[in-house]
C-alpha cells in the first residue's frame, strides 16, 4: 500500500492541510515556550531577580523537556501519533494558562518558583509535541517530498517567539504580563483541528496489524475512495519493539544527540535575548520585545531559504553549513557587543545573524532526528534525540548565568565582559553539531522509509519487517 504514496507526484489537499496543522503545532507550541523570556524581562526588576533564580526559571522548561521528549516519544509509539498530538498539546496550552496565577514574589509561594514549577510542565508537553508532529507528517509523505515538507514544518516555529515579542511589546503593556499567559492557551485549538482533520499515520497502523485502517487513513492522504487501494496478499503481523531496542542503531544515536544539542546556542539566546537587549542596548522590555521582532522575522526568513536547500545540498550538507554560520556570528555577538558603526549596534545585528543560522539549523535537524530511526522506534528515537537535545534548555540559561555572574541582579552593572565567552559556549555546541554530520551522519536526503529500515536493519544485525507490497 505504501508504494502508492512513494509513487506519488503532488501533494493533495488533505496532506496540505497535514502541513498547515504541524505548522500552527510548532507555532503555538513554541509560542507557549518563549513567551517566558518576554515575561522575564517585565518581572526581573520587579521582583529584583538574580541571575541564578531568572535562570531556574528559564532552565526548569528544559528540564521538564527532557523526560517529556523520552515519555512522549515511547507512548507515541505504544498508542499512535495522533493521540499522542492531541495530549500533549493540551499539556502545553493548559500548564501556560495556569501560569496566569502566579502569585507575587512574597506569595503563599514565591512566584519565581511558581513560574519554575508550571514551566516544567510547558517542557514536558513542548518536547513531547514536536517529537511527535514531524514524524506524523512525515509518514504520510514520499521520500521525494519529505525533505522540504519536513522543513516546511517547521518554518513558523520561531513565529512562535515572534508573537512573544509582539504580545511583549504591545499586549503585556495593556493587559499585564500575567494576562499574556492567558494567550497560551490557543494551541487548544489544535486539539480540534486534529480531531477534525487528521487520521493515525497509516505506516504506524501498518506496523500495528490495523490494515484495514490504515487503508482508510493512506485514501485519506491520496484523496481517493478506500476501495482503490487494494491490501496487500500477505499481511505482516504487528511488530513489537522495545524502547532499549533504540541503542542496536548506535550511529542513530550519536548523531541525533549530537545534532540535537546544536539547539543549546539557539536557545541561549531566544531565552535571554530580551534581557540582554535591556542590559547591552539599555531600552526598556518593551523596546527590547519590539526589537527582538526582527530576531524573529530573520529566524522565519531563514527556515523558508533552508527549506528550498535540504534537498540539494542534502540532511548533511545543509546542517553543516547552517551550523557553521551559527558559531561564527554567535562569537563575533559575544565580543562585538560595546561596537557600533554608524549609530547601528553590531551586537545586535550579529544576534540577528545568529539567529538566522540557528533556526535555519534546526529545520535541518528537527526532521533529521526523526529520519534515522527504523519505523517502529521512529518517535521513539527522535524523543530520544530530542530529548538530549533539549539538555540544551537546561545548559544554555545556566551557562550564561554561571559565566556572567550567578550572584549578581540582573542589572547594567552585570558583567558584561563576560559576555563574549558566554557566547562562545554557546557557539562551541554548534561546531559539535558541524562534526556530528560531518563525521558521523547518515544521508537520508531522497529514501524512503522502507529503505531506510532494510538499511539499519542489517546494520543491526536484525532486519526490520518489510511492508508487504499490494497485488499486482
Amino acid at each position: 500500500m505504501i508504494e502508492l504514496l512513494e509513487r506519488q507526484k503532488r501533494l493533495t489537499g488533505n496532506q496540505w492541510k497535514l502541513i498547515v496543522t504541524g505548522n500552527l503545532a510548532d507555532l503555538l507550541d513554541f509560542f507557549d515556550f518563549f513567551l517566558i523570556g518576554y515575561v522575564l524581562a517585565f518581572i526581573t526588576k520587579e521582583w529584583q531577580l538574580t541571575y541564578w533564580q531568572g535562570a531556574v526559571i528559564l532552565l526548569s522548561s528544559g528540564i521538564g523537556a527532557v523526560p517529556g521528549a523520552f515519555f512522549w516519544g515511547w507512548v507515541a509509539d505504544k498508542i499512535g501519533r495522533r493521540t499522542v498530538f492531541i495530549a500533549t498539546a493540551l499539556n502545553v496550552a493548559l500548564a501556560t494558562g495556569i501560569m496566569y496565577f502566579t502569585p507575587g514574589p512574597n506569595g503563599w509561594v514565591a512566584g519565581w518558583i511558581f513560574l519554575s514549577v508550571m514551566r516544567f510542565f510547558v517542557g514536558t508537553g513542548n518536547a513531547g509535541l514536536y517529537a511527535v508532529d514531524l514524524p506524523l507528517v512525515q509518514e504520510f509523505m514520499p521520500a521525494s517530498k519529505r525533505g522540504w515538507v519536513s522543513a516546511l514544518v517547521t518554518t513558523l516555529l520561531p513565529a512562535g517567539s515572534l508573537l512573544g515579542a509582539l504580545a511583549g511589546a504591545y499586549l503585556a503593556p495593556i493587559m499585564g504580563w500575567r494576562g499574556m499567559f492567558l494567550l497560551g492557551l490557543v494551541p487548544i485549538v489544535l486539539v480540534l483541528m486534529v480531531r477534525y482533520w487528521v487520521p493515525e499515520s497509516p505506516r504506524w497502523l501498518i506496523r500495528m496489524g490495523r490494515h484495514e485502517e490504515a487503508r482508510k487513513s493512506l485514501a485519506w492522504a491520496l484523496q481517493v475512495d478506500p476501495k482503490e487501494i487494494d491490501l496487500p496478499s500477505s499481511l505482516p503481523e504487528a511488530e513489537k519493539a522495545r524502547w532499549s531496542e533504540l541503542f542496536k542503531y548506535p550511529r542513530s544515536v550519536i548523531a541525533g544527540c549530537l545534532t540535537g544539542l546544536t539547539q543549546t546556542g539557539g536557545v541561549g539566546l531566544f531565552l535571554w535575548g530580551a534581557t540582554l537587549f535591556t542590559l547591552v542596548l539599555g531600552v526598556s522590555p518593551a523596546q527590547a520585545a519590539f526589537l527582538y521582532i526582527w530576531v524573529s522575522v530573520a529566524a522565519v526568513v531563514s527556515r523558508f531559504i533552508v527549506t528550498a536547500l535540504i534537498e540539494p545540498m542534502g540532511r548533511r550538507g545543509a546542517g553543516i553549513l547552517c551550523c557553521v554560520g551559527g558559531a561564527v556570528t554567535t562569537v563575533l555577538a559575544g565580543y562585538l557587543y560595546d561596537v557600533f558603526i554608524g549609530g547601528v549596534s553590531m551586537f545586535y545585528v550579529l544576534v540577528i545573524a545568529a539567529s538566522f543560522f540557528g533556526s535555519a539549523n534546526y529545520s535541518v535537524v528537527g526532521p533529521y532526528m526523526a529520519e534515522i530511526w527504523p519505523t517502529r522506534l521512529r518517535v521513539s528515537g527522535m524523543g530520544l534525540a530530542y530529548g538530549v537535545g533539549n539538555a540544551g534548555k537546561i545548559i544554555s540559561p545556566l551557562g550564561l548565568a554561571l559565566i556572567i555572574g550567578a550572584g549578581d541582579l540582573i542589572k547594567p552593572a552585570a558583567n558584561l565582559d563576560s559576555l563574549g565567552l558566554a557566547f562562545s559556549y554557546f557557539a562551541f555546541w554548534y561546531v559539535l553539531g558541524a562534526l556530528a554530520f560531518w563525521l558521523i551522519g547518515i544521508e537520508t536526503k531522497g529514501r524512503s522509509f522502507e529503505e531506510m529500515d532494510d538499511t539499519l536493519g542489517r546494520r543491526a544485525g536484525a532486519p526490520t519487517q518489510p511492508l508487504a507490497h499490494p497485488v499486482g
